[in-house]
């Protein structure tokens, strides 16, 4: 609900409320020489654009045979598979261009359902519903369609290996694109946080950082970096939270005669296929010095065996040099590194390639200083103080930086990023009226200048005077130097 249909709902909310002043033409300074002169930027549709979205967890949806045509649907696989959708939707059809919607080939079902619901919306409005398009295709036949020159745009979400043969496909058509590669997000908690804020706030959003969607999310915390007094009441605090959360499904089963199980906290992951190199990594930290309190290992579900389980995971004493602490998880895995200052955690949050989003806690009465020392030092596109991910759900531009992508969707910057940007430069109102415009002087015009100098012979001189009394008249410090070009261009003229 909060990944999915808040963050959605959210979108088209305030699309609806402030699209329209952020695609408002926009108006810009002239200057002195120029000042008859009005000047705009407008955002205008570039055309048909491509959303590549792919798979990371997966999402319960019921049906019945009257609806779809078939006797049950159980669960689909996507990264936010109806926000990731449904997003760049909202966001094209405001601009005026048209959207072709590329999923992941292990979302075959998904990525089509949901663009039917805009595809219908489409027709009961009166509008064609191919303004909108699904598609799905192998990896190997997507090259077709990034590199095509009829797409004017790409939003890209995924990983950095298919992002770079995407971008290097789309550079054949020189097509932009906006990237989104998931990140290694960072918590720092500062030692200003009150025990009883520790205990009763701090800890149960770092719960629903960490392990929302089993792990499987880009701007899910994949690190908790605590200064000293914080470090050492975090790991009693975490390690009693983590063991106590219970797998299961919400979906309803046979082996559960059709009922959903209760009290459940963590469901089932889209794949197992990353397994082994989590518990390589768990390994490996073990083994360099890290402290398992917690799980680490795949976990057999009793009555969902062919689920993809994986335990809730809890380590301490990372150091930031390991792989695991420098690899994306996407996994129900909590990391707990401890840093000597502020500084030094600022120092380890920025130590991966990643930049997408970030977190810090801390008393913003009485550490006010060092808090905002984090949110300016830390290198990411986004971070929260005092919470975790709330830049996702206000209208905020949503990216990140380095191995995390580049450009942005959501807010102003989003809506703008997949529009076609026009300068306009146009004589005011008052300028037309009274004749007054552009002319070229005659001693710089390439064709009066030529007649005129064949009789008066104007030398190189002149005009060179001419050009740096126009010069200081635009742009000299004082009025003095000012009058004076404006003298120096007469008397060349």
């Amino acid at each position: 609900m909060l990944g999915e249909i808040l963050v959605t709902v959210e979108k088209l909310k305030w699309t609806v409320q402030h699209g329209e002043k952020a695609l408002r033409p926009e108006r810009r300074p002239t200057n002195f020489l120029m000042m008859y002169k009005r000047n705009e930027v407008r955002w205008e549709p570039l055309g048909v654009l491509a959303a590549c979205v792919s798979w990371k967890y997966a999402l319960p949806i019921l049906a019945s045979s009257d609806e779809l045509g078939i006797s049950r649907l159980t669960s689909i696989t996507d990264s936010y598979p109806f926000h990731n959708v449904l997003s760049p939707i909202i966001s094209t059809l405001f601009t005026g261009s048209a959207l072709l919607v590329k999923c992941s080939e292990q979302t075959a079902f998904s990525a089509p359902y949901f663009t039917s619901i805009a595809r219908q919306a489409l027709s009961a409005c009166g509008h064609s519903p191919n303004m909108i398009q699904s598609l799905v295709c192998w990896p190997q036949t997507a090259n077709h369609l990034t590199s095509h020159p009829g797409i004017a745009h790409i939003t890209f979400i995924g990983s950095r290996p298919v992002a770079h043969t995407v971008c290097a496909s789309a550079a054949k058509a020189l097509t932009p694109v906006c990237v989104e590669l998931g990140g290694k997000d960072a918590a720092i908690i500062l030692d200003s946080v009150s025990d009883y804020d520790l205990e009763h706030k701090v800890v149960s959003i770092l719960m629903k950082g960490t392990f929302i969607s089993a792990g499987q999310n880009c701007i899910g915390i994949e690190r908790i970096i605590a200064c000293p007094r914080s470090y050492d009441r975090l790991i009693p605090l975490l390690e009693k939270q983590i063991r106590s959360l219970r797998l299961g499904s919400s979906l309803p089963s046979p082996s559960t005669n059709n009922n959903s199980d209760t009290n459940i906290d963590i469901g089932a992951m889209i794949s197992n296929a990353s397994f082994p190199r989590l518990v390589s990594l768990i390994h490996s930290a073990v083994s360099a010095g890290a402290t398992l309190h917690c799980g680490g290992t795949p976990y057999v579900h009793p009555t969902h065996p062919k689920g993809h389980y994986f335990t809730p995971t809890f380590l301490s004493g990372i150091i930031k040099d390991m792989p695991i602490a420098q690899t994306e998880l996407f996994a129900p895995v909590c990391l707990l590194l401890q840093a000597q200052n502020t500084t030094h955690a600022i120092s380890i949050a920025n130590s991966t390639s990643y930049a997408l989003g970030a977190s810090v806690f801390g008393n913003t009465t009485s550490d006010r200083q060092d808090i905002d020392k984090c949110v300016e030092e830390i290198k990411a596109g986004m971070v929260s103080v005092n919470d975790f991910g709330a830049y996702y759900a206000v209208g905020l531009p949503f990216g990140g930086r380095g191995g995390s992508g580049y450009g942005r969707f959501g807010g102003e910057e989003g809506l703008r990023g997949i529009c076609n940007l026009k300068s306009v430069c146009r004589d005011r109102k008052w300028a037309e009226r009274l004749g007054v415009g552009t002319r070229i002087p005659w001693i710089l015009d390439y064709v009066k200048g030529r007649e005129v100098e064949m009789g008066r012979e104007v030398e190189m001189g002149r005009k060179v005077k001419f050009l740096k009394g126009m010069m200081e008249l635009g742009y000299a410090d004082g009025v003095g130097r000012r009058v004076r070009g404006l003298w120096e261009m007469g008397r060349s003229a």
